[in-house]
C-alpha cells in the first residue's frame, strides 16, 4: 500500500481513471496535486484544501502550464514522489477519415503532452534521487485495431518512450512504468472522450459501423473497476522492482498473451528470411544488450 504522506501529481484528475487514482491516494494518506483542464471538476470531486489536495489547472499541451503546476506542487508539498500521466483521449476512425490536424492533436495530447509534464517533473525527481512515473498507454498500445490506428499509434509511442525512459532513469533511483489498461468502466467510450474523423469514405463504412456498434455495446458495461486499478497503482508505487510494462485487467492480460503468441508464431515463420540479410563482415558488432 502507498506510504502515507507521499506526494502524487496526477493529470486528467477531473474524471475517469485519474480521478479514481487521486481518490485512492488521498484515502491512503497521501497528498495529491490533482490537475485537469477543467479544474472545477477536480475541486468539485476532491476539494482544494491546500493541505492534502491541491487542485491545479493544466492543459498538458502547454509546457508553461506544466512547469507552473510542478513548481506550485513543490512549493506547497515539498516534493513530487509519484507522477501519473493519465490525461488523454481517443481519436478514432480509419486513418484516411482523419484530417492532419486530428493527427497532430492526438499526438499533442497523448504523447507530447505526457512528455511536457514528465520533462517538468524530472528535475525534481533527479534532485530527490527517487520517484516513480506511471505513463498511461492502453491495450491499444499493445495491439492495433481497425478504426483505431491513430489512437494506437499514440499509445504505442507512449510505450516505446517509457521503455527507453525506464532504462535512463533506473540508475538515478527513478522508476517508469507504462500502464496498459483494458476496458475499464469510465466515460472513455463516450463522446466526451472519443472523437471520430469526419471524412466519409464509403470503403470504410463497414469498419466504422462495426467499431461504433462494438463501443456502444461496451459503453458503461466494461469489466474493469477503476477503484481496483487505483489500488493496484498504490501497490506498484511502493515496489522496489516494479514492472516496466503493466497490463491491467483480465481482458488486457488475455490480449497481451494472444499478441505475444501471434508475434512469436509470425517471427518463427519468417525467421530464416529475416535472418538471411546479414553480410559476411568479419568486424560486425553485436547489437546492444546482447
Amino acid at each position: 500500500m502507498a506510504e502515507a504522506g507521499r506526494v502524487w501529481l496526477i493529470t486528467g484528475s477531473g474524471r475517469g481513471l485519474g480521478l479514481a487514482i487521486a481518490k485512492a491516494a488521498l484515502n491512503a494518506g497521501c497528498r495529491v496535486a490533482a490537475t485537469a483542464r477543467a479544474v472545477e471538476a477536480v475541486t468539485e470531486a476532491l476539494g482544494n484544501d491546500g493541505k492534502r489536495v491541491l487542485a491545479l489547472p493544466l492543459d498538458v499541451t502547454d509546457p508553461a502550464q506544466a512547469e507552473a503546476a510542478v513548481a506550485e506542487t513543490v512549493e506547497r508539498f515539498g516534493s513530487i514522489d509519484v507522477l501519473v500521466n493519465s490525461a488523454g483521449y481517443g481519436q478514432m476512425g480509419p486513418f484516411e477519415a482523419n484530417a492532419p490536424e486530428d493527427v497532430a492533436r492526438q499526438f499533442d495530447v497523448n504523447v507530447f503532452g505526457l512528455m511536457n509534464v514528465t520533462r517538468a517533473v524530472l528535475p525534481v525527481m533527479r534532485k530527490q534521487g527517487f520517484g516513480h512515473i506511471f505513463n498511461f498507454s492502453s491495450i491499444a498500445g499493445v495491439r492495433g485495431r481497425a478504426g483505431g490506428s491513430l489512437y494506437a499509434a499514440s499509445k504505442f509511442a507512449v510505450a516505446g518512450f517509457t521503455e527507453g525512459l525506464a532504462l535512463e532513469l533506473k540508475p538515478l533511483g527513478i522508476f517508469a512504468t507504462v500502464v496498459e489498461p483494458g476496458y475499464f468502466r469510465t466515460d472513455f467510450l463516450d463522446a466526451s472522450s472519443m472523437r471520430f474523423g469526419s471524412a466519409q469514405i464509403a470503403d470504410y463504412a463497414g469498419v466504422m459501423a462495426a467499431m461504433k456498434d462494438g463501443y456502444n455495446a461496451r459503453n458503461h458495461k466494461q469489466p474493469g473497476d477503476p477503484a481496483k486499478l487505483a489500488q493496484v497503482l498504490l501497490v506498484l508505487a511502493e515496489s522496489n522492482d516494479p514492472p516496466v510494462h503493466f497490463a491491467v485487467g483480465s481482458d488486457a492480460v488475455t490480449i497481451v498473451e494472444t499478441k505475444l503468441a501471434q508475434w512469436g508464431a509470425e517471427l518463427a515463420k519468417w525467421k530464416a528470411l529475416s535472418s538471411g540479410t546479414d553480410g559476411d563482415f568479419a568486424d560486425a558488432a553485436p547489437p546492444p544488450g546482447r
